[in-house]
């Protein structure tokens, strides 16, 4: 029996310590409980944050669901990310976009994708980005976050590939 490659998946926003390290830690955490051995990590596509941990809110309301996150720090998004994993979540259009300008014109994009179409295909929809806002916006951004986690689990899973 051949051996299945261990899944690589990057979450990315802008200053990678709102958005993106919520989803990195809600996926982890669903993988994980689903049982699978996916490596997933997120970074960002401006170099405000580098090397700081995740926004207070985006650290209280995954510890509210029972995931620390505390530990990620934030990083900037390269072109090598390209290549390094399977697939790349831009949490917005405009990220996308910078995701697009950082790589260049020549890259390839077939594994990029915005995060929220894994929910509902071609949605061309953004996760709004909760630093503009008060300690409420978070909690609407992590159950949308959930709720496409367990969409990328449902859709990418070793049972998913055995259905396509």
């Amino acid at each position: 029996m051949k051996k299945r490659k261990r899944m690589r998946i990057l979450m990315v926003c802008l200053g990678n310590i709102c958005r993106s390290p919520i989803a990195e830690g809600v996926l982890k955490a669903k993988a994980a409980a689903a049982g699978l051995d996916w490596n997933i990590e997120s970074a960002g596509t401006e170099k405000y944050h580098i090397g700081k941990p995740p926004h207070q809110f985006s650290q209280k309301i995954c510890t509210t669901h029972g995931i620390d996150i505390s530990e990620q720090r934030a990083r900037r998004f390269t072109p090598a990310d390209l290549t390094g994993y399977d697939l790349v979540y831009a949490m917005a259009d405009d990220v996308l976009d910078q995701v697009r300008r950082i790589s260049g014109p020549n890259a390839d994009y077939s594994h990029v994708k915005l995060f929220l179409d894994e929910l509902e295909p071609g949605s061309g929809k953004s996760v709004p980005d909760p630093w503009y806002g008060d300690e409420a916006g978070y909690i609407g951004v992590y159950d949308m976050i959930a709720a496409c986690c367990d969409a990328v689990i449902k859709n990418h899973s070793p049972a998913a590939a055995q259905t396509t």
